[in-house]
């Protein structure tokens, strides 16, 4: 059961940015300074991933570590909201292998 009414969920989630975060950022100025030429956020190809090398036919995807349970047993207990629903969606990502 949410806490939040519609609206105020609504604001939340239109707060969370969906490009130009500080780990995309980093890695962008990583991957120019060794000379590797990239597109961001092509909607041309499928999923809209984060980095794309079109001619390599590579795809790269951004995602922090809070969503693949990076530290989970140790970060499990800092959820104070809705834990139900966080538990099972973090462990899932982990049972389908999604930490890299």
């Amino acid at each position: 059961m949410d806490k939040l009414t519609k609206e105020q969920r609504r604001k939340n989630m239109q707060a969370v940015k969906n490009k130009n975060s500080q780990i995309e950022l980093a890695l962008g100025k990583a991957l120019w300074a060794k000379g590797y030429r990239y597109r961001k956020n092509d909607k041309t190809v499928f999923g809209k991933p984060d980095f794309t090398f079109k001619k390599l036919k590579i795809a790269i995807f951004v995602d922090s570590e809070f969503w693949h349970g990076k530290d989970w047993e140790n970060k499990k207990f800092e959820h104070k909201t809705n834990t139900e629903f966080w538990f099972h969606k973090i462990e899932r990502n982990i049972k389908h292998g999604l930490i890299l």
